[in-house]
């Protein structure tokens, strides 16, 4: 398999797009001086820095033990015992108080991230383009809910370590320089550059083989979820062995990948691991440094030993500071590999949601190819759209499937559209709704969305998750040219009103079903209810919001034709404009208008000729 390229057709890996996108990331995680995370960042730097103060105390016990036992005294050495005690105390508090420091980090910051990836994705349409036209992204999910938070958990565990780090190396590299001289410190410093030089190199192909990683381990996931979903369906068409096959080799997939992975992550290990242990032995070349150069002759054996381990602590902590940070090699690819995946998505859905910004499907002013810009006459206020020599075509397709289409769908005139599977009946709703652009010509929307305006019951019924009540009353409210789907509160509640609404569609019984309305129910609503109970609920959810115009997209389908008149009855008595799209010749007597879709951008247009 071919390396994984991000949508610039390049291979990530840490270079100034890496820098680019962590800096975006870091804009969220610290918007201002005053967010709660900088207070939380500047609390763990203070915590820090009381550790290395008390660590260092701690450093230095061995070099007094030895000067105490050498002098014999009981006193100095009891009191060397209880000040260790309590230093190692305050130094255990210190750290645990970092570590749930960092955790809260950790949770605000994927608050942050999640929420602000959120606030795009939900924008608008941008989750709809992202997951059905644009396919450059994969898996979107996966990289909101799990690389965010493997990217804020990894953030959170070298923010401590990366935090202090300055302050140590200076400080260390300055006792080192006085102790051990300059060709001690210049050696250690020789050493750190040398393993930073080649971890860098190690850690290259690494990232790019993560973000592939990352990339079918979602791959794997949703193969899962797809016959989690479809169980029923897989189960009748005895797919189960074929599906099996699919599977195994989406984890034969991912399982090489991962192999790759560890095979390059091998010499990375070897690298950390030789420059941890090359450091222990380093430590003791830069102390006999000037040992043998006759610095201490002067010294006692025991002023001697006490020197010795004092040295010994400020090289060995000095380059324990340089190898944690080559140690954080294998994190840092991780960081970078997830960066680069989270940052793909926030260019995608802002490049998605630039675009929906200059959309003009409902503009007073749309483009016309001969005459540049043109205003529309006003839009009266009968009407729900208004159709102006429109073509349009799938977004995977150059063939159109309808041309040159005018029509005025106005009040009290409600429309059936048929054709043939595949001429585009579904398709125009999508037109209709903005979520496709049109190829010419222009669609003109007199109304919102939502109650009193336009409802879309589309062809695959949509249930959320929560309580029978918020089944009903979920709706599209309009908002800055954009829909959004959204639970309210449409003042007192209205038990009355919806139990007459569920009572219209014969589900009454739902109500001892999930014990009540408000009842938090346990299960998924498509496994529990039938095709024709959800189509049902639709049809109840209608009822409640009372739409001007409702634009019903095979809704019926899983219907009686006895139910279907009723329901359709129970529109028209509620003063609905209906926009309809059926296979069903029993449709025709509730419309007044047929809109035949014959392929190939062909279309006709009649009335229906009504019997008293």
């Amino acid at each position: 398999m071919a390396p994984i390229k991000d949508s610039g057709g390049r291979r990530p890996k840490l270079d100034r797009r890496f820098l680019q996108r962590f800096w975006c990331i870091l804009k969220i995680l610290f918007p201002s001086w005053s967010n709660q995370g900088v207070r939380m960042f500047m609390t763990l730097l203070g915590v820090t820095l009381s550790v290395q103060l008390v660590i260092y105390q701690v450093g230095l016990i061995p070099s007094q033990f030895y000067q105490v036992l050498s002098e014999k005294s009981y006193r100095k050495f009891r009191d060397l015992v209880a000040s260790a005690v309590f230093l190692i105390l305050i130094n255990s508090m210190l750290k645990s108080l970092g570590q749930y420091i960092s955790s809260l980090l950790y949770i605000s910051w994927r608050k942050s991230l999640t929420e602000e990836l959120h606030n795009t994705y939900f924008k608008g349409r941008v989750y709809y383009t992202l997951n059905i036209l644009w396919k450059g992204i994969d898996n979107p999910d996966q990289r909101i809910s799990q690389d965010v938070e493997r990217l804020c958990k990894q953030m959170s565990t070298m923010a401590s370590r990366i935090l202090i780090s300055p302050f140590t190396v200076t400080y260390y590299s300055y006792q080192c320089f006085n102790n051990a001289g300059w060709i001690g410190f210049v050696g250690i410093i020789s050493y750190f550059l040398i393993g930073t030089i080649i971890n860098k190199i190690l850690i290259g192909p690494i990232v790019s083989l993560l973000v592939e990683q990352e990339k079918l381990e979602g791959d794997f996931r949703f193969k899962h979820m797809q016959i989690r979903v479809n169980a029923e369906s897989a189960a009748f068409y005895r797919a189960g062995m074929v599906e099996h096959m699919r599977t195994d080799q989406r984890l034969e997939m991912l399982l090489s990948t991962q192999r790759k992975l560890m095979n390059k992550e091998l010499w990375l290990y070897i690298g950390v691991n030789t420059f941890d242990y090359l450091g222990s032995i380093l430590s003791y070349v830069v102390i006999a440094i000037p040992i043998f150069a006759g610095d201490y002759n002067s010294l006692n054996p025991g002023e001697l030993s006490a020197l010795i381990s004092k040295n010994a602590f400020v090289c060995i902590y000095l380059i324990s500071c340089f190898t944690q940070l080559i140690d954080l090699s294998t994190t840092v690819s991780d960081v970078a590999g997830y960066t680069h995946r989270i940052g793909e998505l926030q260019e995608a859905m802002e490049g998605i949601d630039n675009k929906q910004c200059h959309e003009e499907h409902y503009d007073p002013l749309t483009k016309d190819e001969s005459n540049g810009e043109k205003e529309l006459q006003s839009v009266p206020v009968n009407s729900a759209f208004i159709l102006d020599h429109l073509s349009y075509k799938s977004p995977v397709s150059e063939e159109l499937l309808v041309k040159d289409l005018s029509l005025n769908i106005s009040e009290g005139t409600d429309v059936l559209v048929v054709g043939n599977t595949g001429t585009g009946k579904t398709s125009l709703l999508r037109v209709l709704s903005g979520l496709w652009e049109p190829s010419c010509g222009s669609v003109q929307m007199a109304t919102g969305f939502g109650p009193r305006g336009v409802l879309f019951l589309p062809q695959k019924a949509f249930l959320t998750d929560g309580t029978l009540r918020e089944q009903v009353r979920i709706y599209l409210l309009t908002t800055g040219g954009y829909s959004y789907n959204i639970i309210i509160i449409l003042g007192p509640i209205d038990d009355e009103r919806i139990l007459n609404c569920l009572e219209i569609v014969g589900l009454s019984s739902l109500i001892f079903r999930t014990g009540g309305l408000d009842t938090e129910v346990n299960w998924n609503w498509y496994d529990v209810l039938s095709p024709g109970e959800i189509q049902r609920l639709c049809f109840a959810r209608l009822f409640y919001l009372q739409p001007k115009f409702a634009v019903l997209d095979e809704a019926t389908s899983a219907l009686t034709e006895e139910v279907e008149d009723q329901l359709y009855k129970a529109c028209k008595q509620q003063g609905m404009t209906l926009i309809s799209l059926g296979h069903r010749s029993t449709l025709e007597k509730h419309h007044d208008v047929m809109l035949r879709l014959c392929g190939g951008g062909q279309w006709e247009l009649c009335k229906f000729s009504k019997e008293e």
